[in-house]
């Protein structure tokens, strides 16, 4: 479980970058790297669903550790005294 949450985290943080240099440079960083091709464009679109999944687990892990109130600090959460 430690390597999926780790591979979803390592997904997201690059479809947050490649977002990022879209949305302030209008470059796309995964369609530079595997090229404008029918070959690219399919490895791309299978990247991006890649990313979407991670996503979609990283609600589920977001949801784990904000039940976990000795896990995370979240807004409201009160530390418990020793």
């Amino acid at each position: 479980m430690r390597a999926l949450s780790i591979t979803s985290l390592v997904l997201m943080i690059i479809g947050a970058i490649n977002w990022g240099l879209v949305g302030v440079f209008g470059f796309n960083l995964v369609t530079w790297i595997f090229g404008y091709g029918a070959t690219g464009f399919v490895v791309e679109r299978i990247i991006y669903f890649l990313v979407g999944l991670a996503g979609l687990f990283g609600i589920g892990m977001l949801a784990r550790l904000s039940e976990r109130a000795d896990d995370v600090c979240v807004p409201g959460h009160v530390v418990p005294a020793p």
